[in-house]
C-alpha cells in the first residue's frame, strides 16, 4: 500500500528555463542555443547542484571561455529570472494529496544549496512537504543511490510503499534499480492517469 509520495520539483512542479533569461540577451536564436548547449551546458550547472559554489563554477567556466564572460556571469547573476511560473495543474494535484491526509509527501531536487532559498520564497507549495532533501546541501545528486538513500534513511521510508515521480528517464531507472516505484513524469493529465496503478487516490 502506497503510503508516501516523492516529487521531482524542476520540470515537475516548477518551470525553470535558462531561456527566460537569455532571450533577454541573446539576439540571434542560433547563438543562444550554442551557448546554452556547448557553454553554460546542463552538466556545468549541475556541478553547482552537486555541491560546487556558485562562485567556483562562475570562474571555472569564465577561466575556459573568458569571450563569454558576461553571459557566463549572468547565469547566476540573474538566476531568479530563469523561473517561470508554477505548473498550476501538478501543483493542484500535490493540494488534493496533502489535503487527502493520507500520504507522507517529499520532494528529492537536484538544485543548488545557493539558489534554493530564493525558490523557497517565491513558491508557497514548496511549505507543504513533509521534507525536502537538496542536492547541493548534501553534496550528492541525482542519479546517485546515496542521494536517495538519504531521503529513505532521514524520513524513514519504506521503498515498497512508495512512488516517485521525475521528468528525467535518468533518475527515474536509478530509483527502480533501487526498488522505488516510479511514474516517469510526462504531464499532469497523465500523472493524475497513472496514479491509481500505485495504489494513489486523489
Amino acid at each position: 500500500m502506497t503510503n508516501t509520495i516523492i516529487f521531482d520539483l524542476g520540470a515537475v512542479l516548477i518551470d525553470w528555463n535558462p531561456d527566460y533569461l537569455y532571450t533577454k540577451l541573446f539576439t540571434d536564436e542560433a547563438e543562444m542555443r550554442h551557448f546554452l548547449t556547448n557553454i553554460a551546458t546542463s552538466d556545468w550547472n549541475e556541478e553547482q547542484d552537486a555541491g560546487r559554489s556558485l562562485q567556483d563554477g562562475t570562474e571555472w567556466l569564465v577561466a575556459k571561455h573568458p569571450d563569454h564572460e558576461a553571459n557566463i556571469r549572468a547565469f547566476y547573476g540573474r538566476w531568479e529570472e530563469m523561473l517561470g511560473e508554477p505548473f498550476h495543474d501538478v501543483v493542484e494535484i500535490f493540494r488534493k494529496l496533502k489535503e487527502s491526509g493520507k500520504y507522507k509527501i517529499y520532494a528529492l531536487t537536484n538544485w543548488s544549496a545557493e539558489t534554493f532559498g530564493v525558490a523557497k520564497a517565491r513558491y508557497d507549495f514548496l511549505h507543504w512537504f513533509d521534507g525536502i532533501v537538496v542536492s547541493g546541501e548534501e553534496k550528492l545528486r541525482k542519479p546517485s543511490r546515496d542521494f536517495y538513500q538519504i531521503l529513505l534513511d532521514r524520513y524513514r521510508i519504506n521503498p515498497e510503499e512508495t512512488v516517485f515521480i521525475d521528468d528525467n528517464y535518468r533518475n527515474v531507472l536509478a530509483a527502480r534499480e533501487m526498488g522505488i516505484p516510479t511514474i516517469h513524469f510526462t504531464s499532469a493529465a497523465a500523472l493524475e492517469e497513472e496514479l491509481p496503478a500505485y495504489g494513489v487516490t486523489i
